[in-house]
């Protein structure tokens, strides 16, 4: 897998995190929130977890920018 293939798994992964913050803000504000809305945060988690194992199979495990630079500090 290209690096350009690895940018773009990443990118698609952090576009679904901020779907599933949404959703879940949603649901939580929501009185009675929809069956709906909790199959939709289900599909959102699967293609999260899906993207996860793509990105651990090429080698090239998910990892926030938070721990990037952490683990960069502690060089």
């Amino acid at each position: 897998m290209t690096s350009e293939e690895i940018k773009e798994l990443n990118a698609a992964r952090e576009s679904l995190v901020k779907r599933r913050r949404e959703m879940a803000r949603q649901i939580a504000e929501a009185p009675l929130p929809s069956v709906e809305m909790a199959e939709e945060l289900t599909k959102i988690l699967k293609a999260i977890e899906a993207l996860d194992r793509t990105l651990n199979e090429a080698g090239q495990p998910y990892m926030s920018q938070s721990v990037v630079e952490q683990m960069q500090a502690e060089i």
